[in-house]
């Protein structure tokens, strides 16, 4: 791959900041607001990361809880974010049983910050954009490392799918 593509291939994940739990809305979005604010902030890794129908699926599931009054509010969103960019590497059921976990361990503001650490990290790296990846919170728990190794299967998805697309596009690959 020429440097080109390669400065391509980074640039997607260069200024990928997800918002971090403080940033997500506090006031209850209606459904379309929040698969449309979710594809947004994924739109550089992932698209056609949730719909509407998903969503309502996750509540049938009880991934998430019911929204009140139509709206879902700051935990829901967290959870839709990290749910909508795991599915592409867990099933449903390992998304519910990490979930378990982490609500043991982790209150939902400090497991989302460290899912959105985690993401940017683990992003940078496998891009190259760091030479090594740092080493978030200094936690013991076993559901961080979970975390991790999601983040990473992720990252090294989303890494495989953005060179496939570059290479494509440059016309060594066929459509």
């Amino acid at each position: 791959m020429n440097d080109t593509n390669k400065e391509k291939l980074s640039a997607c994940v260069r200024n990928f900041k997800l918002p971090r739990y403080h940033e997500i809305p506090t006031v209850g979005l209606y459904l379309e607001q929040v698969t449309r604010y979710i594809s947004d902030l994924l739109a550089p890794v992932q698209e056609n990361c949730i719909t509407n129908s998903m969503v309502s699926n996750y509540v049938k599931k009880k991934l998430i809880a019911n929204p009140h009054k139509k709206q879902y509010d700051r935990d829901q969103i967290a959870y839709l974010i990290f749910i909508a960019a795991a599915k592409s590497v867990l099933s449903l059921d390992d998304i519910r049983q990490l979930i378990e976990l982490q609500q043991k361990t982790y209150s939902p503001q400090k497991a989302y910050d460290y899912f959105c650490d985690e993401m940017e990290n683990t992003l940078a790296y496998v891009f190259g954009l760091n030479r090594t990846p740092d080493e978030i919170g200094s936690d013991p728990f076993e559901e961080k490392t979970l975390l991790r190794s999601v983040v990473i299967a992720l990252s090294n998805k989303i890494y495989l799918e953005k060179c496939l697309t570059v290479i494509r596009e440059d016309g060594d690959l066929p459509q």
